[in-house]
């Protein structure tokens, strides 16, 4: 089942090493600029006080042209493309040599590769690979056959309305907990189905048509095609309206509602919870939280209000698209006209090779085997030392930040010192890998390769039951360009890939370190004070340590900082989501904050020197917009302001800005330029 994503907050990092060829290569000299900054980027022309991202960002912005496969594109992009580039040239390497052990992590990678880029055999193939799932679906003729096509919809690649999974005690992080959630849409969100806006209607017009072309591959091609169509519109608008909006999904006091087993099946008795549990294979736990709980019984009601032949065209749609990707051309490229063009505005698909890369190295695809392999070239075992010291320079300025905070009592302070006390970094790679001996992976099937990979992972998942939670896992696998903070287990991740330009080059200058990976540690160590991270303690058990008075004081700010995002609209009509973003929102202020206060620090008392006629607060502040560089296509922004809890790269380039007293005297900002705040409008939170 699609469920909401949960938030991994995304980072930017300050490496304090070189870890990649392309930057150890440069003998000396920073990858970008003079000194760590493209000035070549710019604009000139715009005033620092009016838009910070257009005068560090401009110039670019203007003159790029996103390809035809590019929905979005900008510095986070860049990266991912050279990480992209080594790790396509790690996997020709495996290609090349002729004696890789049967089951083999390497024989494993390079024949997953392999099957992927087999064209003329899927071409060959068509819908064959999918018919035994399509088989099992025409068969739906009861309930109880529906109920266990949804507990396998991972295996088939479908989608189900009710979902069960396995994920940490947020009040006992030592044990794991089975969730219970509601999904079951195609649309990226529950506003794509009930929007009157025109955009939205013209994408459910396009949706009934692409689930229309999807469902003629099963043979269903007669004159009721259109209306089996809309009818799967219809279910999928019904399963939405009693879904939780992604900004009240984020609330973790409501979304924490645990009960027996046996209270679950009292509660909601319409549901053979017992019989979705034997289809997917999970052992019968003690316990099961309820995220949504007053959802539960409406999509229960859906789902016997509907007829089992819509159910049947539902998943069979849902399984021909779930699964596009794996087969013909024809197949592949009419899902895309769809997902890809509708949805986000691309006007082709990424080359094959590409998506190769990405769907082996996927954190459940052969991830960690493809991981293995990158950190072994790329990553340098004195960038973790060096990594750790940053990590401790961001924590000193966190503690420097809090003692100065007039807001907060000192009762919460103590507690607050405690949880960064204890934040642990993990950096470049995790200390075991994970064991793929149990899959295999031919060079010729590549959906059967799929199927015995989604096979592993639920078996690796239905495992962790009754079982103590593993503190040494990753949730991203070393050659991902991002971060996250995990509040379970109050720890910061950062994969070896963001440890290179524009968030760090041993060659830069330390402003610019400071302003890039340090302000992503800051960011990532900033989620376990924002609005959500808070509610977790110092050993990741979801409680209030907070005093009544300090709790107020802090909301009342994130309030403001919420009203500041909301007043953003990149598109005509459709305006940030001040209280879906405000986690990353927080995260973003408060890690440049101390990002500034450890580059401060790191001075020693000295003034910064002069480079090229900027400051060291003006170095630091481009570093900072350099990082998040980028534009979209509509759709794609459409898209990510309804669904993803980050603001638009431009906001937050210029959004934590206004609220920081250094920025404007670095840049001299004044009364009427246009991102202004007067000092008692700044928001000041960490």
């Amino acid at each position: 089942m699609k469920l909401s994503p949960s938030s991994l907050g995304l980072a930017c990092a300050l490496g304090l090493a070189a870890i990649s060829a392309s930057a150890a290569d440069t003998a000396g000299k920073p990858q970008l600029g003079d000194f760590g900054v493209d000035l070549s980027a710019r604009d000139a022309s715009a005033k620092p006080g009016d838009d910070f991202n257009r005068y560090a960002s401009g110039h670019w912005i203007d003159t790029y042209v996103l390809k035809d496969y590019e929905s979005n594109y900008g510095s986070f992009n860049e990266l991912r493309d050279r990480t992209e580039e080594q790790v396509h040239g790690l996997i020709e390497g495996l290609q090349a040599q002729k004696s890789l052990a049967p089951g083999s992590n390497g024989q494993k990678v390079r024949d997953y590769y392999a099957s992927y880029m087999d064209r003329a055999a899927r071409d060959a193939a068509g819908i064959k690979p999918l018919q035994p799932v399509l088989a099992r679906i025409a068969a739906i003729d009861s309930k109880a056959k529906l109920v266990a096509a949804f507990g396998n919809d991972d295996i088939d690649g479908s989608d189900a309305p009710l979902g069960l999974f396995v994920g940490t005690d947020r009040k006992d992080p030592d044990q794991y907990l089975v969730g219970l959630g509601v999904g079951g849409l195609g649309l990226p969100d529950k506003d794509y189905y009930l929007n009157a806006d025109a955009r939205f209607v013209k994408i459910r017009e396009a949706y009934v048509a692409h689930i229309q072309r999807m469902l003629g591959y099963a043979g269903v091609n007669g004159a009721d095609a259109k209306a089996r169509a809309e009818a799967i519109l219809a279910l999928e608008t019904a399963l939405a309206k009693p879904q939780w909006d992604r900004a009240k999904l984020r609330d973790r006091d409501k979304t924490y509602n645990v009960f027996t087993f046996a209270e679950l099946q009292q509660r909601f008795p319409g549901y053979d919870w017992a019989a979705h549990l034997r289809a997917q294979e999970m052992p019968q736990p003690e316990r099961v939280n309820i995220a949504t709980p007053d959802a539960v019984q409406p999509v229960i009601d859906v789902i016997d209000a509907t007829p089992l032949a819509t159910w049947r065209d539902y998943l069979t749609f849902h399984a021909i698209d779930g699964n596009a990707g794996l087969l013909s051309r024809e197949i592949d490229e009419a899902s895309f006209a769809f997902n890809g063009k509708v949805l986000n505005g691309q006007k082709a698909q990424r080359e094959d090779w590409k998506r190769a890369v990405a769907m082996v190295g996927a954190r459940n695809g052969l991830g960690d085997a493809l991981g293995e392999l990158y950190v072994a070239r790329y990553f340098k075992p004195e960038s973790k030392a060096a990594m750790d010291q940053l990590v401790e320079n961001l924590r000193a300025a966190l503690r420097q930040n809090i003692e100065k905070l007039d807001w907060m009592g000192e009762a919460t302070k103590k507690e607050a010192y405690r949880k960064l006390s204890t934040f642990r970094p993990k950096i470049g790679y995790p200390s075991k890998w994970i064991d793929y001996s149990s899959v295999a992976i031919a060079p010729n099937d590549l959906f059967g390769n799929a199927v015995a990979l989604r096979k592993f992972n639920r078996a690796d998942q239905n495992r962790r039951i009754g079982q103590k939670t593993d503190r040494e896992e990753w949730g991203m696998t070393p050659q991902t360009v991002n971060a996250y903070y995990n509040s379970t287990f109050n720890e910061i991740v950062f994969p070896a890939a963001i440890l290179q330009p524009p968030f760090f080059d041993v060659h830069a200058d330390p402003a610019v370190n400071y302003g890039g990976i340090g302000a992503v540690i800051g960011h990532e160590m900033g989620h376990g004070f924002d609005d959500q991270g808070s509610k977790s303690d110092a050993d990741g058990i979801q409680r209030n340590w907070w005093t009544d008075e300090d709790r107020a004081r802090f909301e009342q700010r994130t309030k403001a900082l919420g009203a500041q995002y909301d007043a953003y609209c990149p598109l005509q009509g459709q305006c940030v989501n001040g209280a879906l973003t405000m986690g990353e929102n927080i995260g973003d202020l408060g890690g440049l904050s101390m990002a500034h206060t450890a580059y401060q620090l790191s001075l020693g008392g000295k003034p910064a020197p002069v480079i090229d006629g900027l400051s060291g607060d003006q170095r630091f502040y481009l570093a900072w917009a350099q990082v998040w560089k980028g534009k979209y296509r509509d759709e794609a922004l459409l898209n990510l302001i309804k669904t993803n809890p980050h603001s638009p790269v431009m906001y937050r380039a210029n959004g934590p800005l206004r609220n920081l007293d250094a920025w404007y005297q670095a840049f001299d900002v004044k009364p009427g330029d246009a991102m202004y705040l007067s000092p008692e409008q700044r928001v000041r939170i960490w």
